[in-house]
């Protein structure tokens, strides 16, 4: 009984390579080729200002501006001009209600051997589905029928310790 006993341990626990149901044995894998620095450094470049858009869209749909982390994705000039536009909207009694789309941002200059490390973006900016609310109305407000509602923008993101930022971001009149 105990030879019953062992036996059937010793095939339970037996690492046969034969049976049918037993995992593979890991293969060598071939090395993976380490990711491109400057293709890495313009995904998340591209990546920190869609999110940038994301958070200026909060920013100017809460008139307490308080609901959107824009500093998580902005600094310098783009901050102070975006927080003062921001403001100065909000005083006037109108929030924006809707979205941004980002159309094709792409990276149209890279340098990531500075100190600060830094990209230009140029993008296509629909603010078509972006609506101006009058607060105190509590309806669409008159706008120029004449205005850009899809442009290219050229803004610069500079890589700091926690992340891409957006510093300058310089809407054109230029179509798109």
């Amino acid at each position: 009984m105990t030879a019953c006993a062992v036996t059937a341990v010793s095939a339970c626990s037996s690492n046969d390579t034969n049976d049918p149901k037993a995992s593979p044995t890991p293969s060598a894998t071939q090395p993976t080729k380490p990711a491109d620095p400057a293709e890495t450094a313009k995904k998340d470049a591209i990546a920190a200002y869609q999110a940038y858009w994301q958070e200026m869209e909060k920013l100017y749909a809460d008139s307490t501006g308080k609901k959107a982390n824009l500093k998580q994705y902005a600094a310098s000039s783009a901050l102070t001009s975006a927080q003062a536009d921001a403001k100065s909207t909000h005083a006037r009694k109108l929030i924006h209600v809707g979205e941004v789309s980002v159309g094709n941002p792409t990276v149209t200059k890279l340098d990531i051997e500075r100190k600060v490390p830094n990209a230009t973006l140029s993008s296509c900016l629909d603010i078509s589905r972006w609506e101006v609310i009058n607060t105190e109305a509590k309806k669409p407000a008159v706008l120029p029928s004449e205005r850009l509602t899809k442009f290219v923008v050229v803004s610069t993101v500079e890589r700091w310790p926690d992340g891409w930022k957006v510093i300058r971001d310089e809407p054109t009149d230029k179509a798109c």
